[in-house]
């Protein structure tokens, strides 16, 4: 008797376009402007960013400030109707997106034209915590291959929206890490102390105390940069994917020291983004190779391979219902129901 084959993975939910570029950042939210919604944001290579309503699959509003250049983050401040966006113009923009303003209330400079994305820790609407990448010109160059002294290096920390400087996170004396190529800011529940993890362009991936300035430990996770992170709190454990072929799980002790618990070798290499649901039951990734996975969080068994764009998967995220959003640079935006939340 023959054995079934196993039934293929469902295509997406539904597909958005209209970007005319491509999709380098998304982010799910709501706030003000949402209405009941729910919302999907998505910053393209040509400097805009689409407001999407998905009941509608259409665009609510198209957000112009960046001088068309390509947008390379996004993140809605909670319980808010604020949004920020980082682009390759060197500006980090807040929006206020409150009663239909589509308007630029403030903005920060940047000194880095990387693709690290800025990371936020929200203590209140009142005040917020902004790390970006390449700040510290306070630092003195004194030759060109001083990886050290290069202000591309470090890390800034802003209080918001007062724009006063917390530190700036310079590596180690003895350390030459890189350019860092991802930034996540957290908090752990049982400390008022803000946390940091960076993830560097040598394949490594630091924790920083903010307040004390200083690495409470660094890990070698990866051979080639480290292109995207994220990491679960509650469980202390995190994951990251860099330019080679592996995705690299690490966890934090109770005297926060990093270590890498296993890694997980993909079909093809390159990761532009990884993400963890809200649930914390899986993850997905975002594939050079054109594909998005998805994982068991726990255990990290693959769970499936999603064929859909015809090219270079930038940018993954989740919405707090469970539906996962994909952005390429073949200008689509994929919308997938998977393993619902249960």
């Amino acid at each position: 008797m023959a054995v079934p084959l196993p039934l293929p993975p469902p295509g997406p939910q539904f597909v958005l376009r209209g970007t005319q570029s491509a999709v380098n950042a998304l982010h799910f939210g709501g706030g003000a402007q949402a209405q009941g919604r729910q919302l999907l944001f998505s910053g393209s290579q040509s400097g805009l960013v689409h407001i999407w309503s998905l009941q509608t699959r259409r665009t609510v509003a198209t957000l112009d400030g960046h001088g068309g250049q390509s947008v390379t983050w996004l993140q809605m401040l909670p319980q808010s109707h604020q949004l920020l966006s980082q682009g390759r113009d060197l500006r980090l923009c807040l929006w206020d997106l409150a009663e239909g303003r589509n308007a630029i209330v403030d903005s920060v400079c940047l000194e880095s034209v990387a693709f690290c994305r800025s990371s936020v820790l929200a203590e209140g609407q009142a005040r917020w915590l902004l790390a970006l990448p390449g700040k510290g010109s306070d630092e003195v160059r004194t030759s060109t291959t001083d990886a050290l002294h290069s202000p591309n290096h470090q890390v800034q920390i802003l209080e918001m929206p007062s724009k006063t400087s917390v530190c700036t996170l310079k590596p180690e004396a003895d350390a030459k890490p890189g350019m860092p190529m991802c930034l996540g800011l957290w908090q752990a529940e049982s400390s008022p102390r803000p946390l940091l993890l960076a993830g560097y362009e040598d394949g490594s991936v630091a924790l920083w105390d903010v307040w004390e300035r200083k690495v409470c430990s660094r890990v070698s996770c990866h051979e080639e940069p480290v292109m995207g992170l994220d990491f679960d709190s509650q469980k202390a454990r995190g994951v990251s994917g860099s330019a080679g072929k592996a995705l690299a799980v690490w966890s934090l002790n109770g005297q926060q020291a990093l270590q890498v618990c296993s890694t997980h070798q993909l079909t093809n290499p390159g990761i532009s983004d990884i993400t963890v649901r809200p649930d914390r039951k899986i993850l997905a990734t975002a594939g050079w190779d054109h594909r998005i996975r998805v994982f068991h969080w726990r255990t990290m068994k693959p769970l499936a391979v999603l064929a859909f764009h015809s090219a270079s998967v930038h940018c993954v995220a989740f919405a707090t219902n469970g539906l996962l959003a994909a952005g390429s640079k073949d200008q689509r935006i994929s919308i997938w129901s998977l393993y619902q939340r249960t």
